[in-house]
């Protein structure tokens, strides 16, 4: 599978974006996608993933009351909506996917997007 992320940008303490996810290629139910993220200096984090399939989406503590992820599957499309965005928010924000088993670790993912930035200003 190949993994377009867009959607990125600058946007006030409060506010809301939508990432997008575009996937080309095996597409099935077994496939997962998941959203992560990298700060500066720090390490990749969890947000969210999902089965393509659809069923329970699982979220990362800090995210699970503001961030929601969804498919579209016309437009073959994996979103990450995002509110109450807060200045810790900012990172580059990635798109990944693996078949078959859900987890959170990013080193677990072979597939991954090009990154997104979000910048989330005071």
């Amino acid at each position: 599978v190949q993994l377009q992320a867009s959607g990125g940008g600058l946007v006030q303490t409060g506010g809301s974006l939508r990432l997008s996810c575009a996937a080309s290629g095996r597409t099935d139910n077994s496939l997962v996608m998941g959203w992560f993220r990298q700060a500066p200096g720090k390490e990749r984090h969890f947000l969210a993933r999902m089965y393509w399939g659809g069923g329970s989406s699982y979220y990362a503590d800090s995210v699970k009351d503001r961030f929601t992820i969804s498919r579209d599957g016309a437009k073959n499309t994996v979103y990450l909506q995002m509110n109450s965005l807060k200045p810790e928010d900012t990172a580059v924000y990635y798109c990944a996917a693996r078949y078959y088993w859900g987890t959170h670790k990013s080193n677990e993912y072979r597939y991954w997007g090009q990154g997104t930035q979000v910048t989330v200003s005071s």
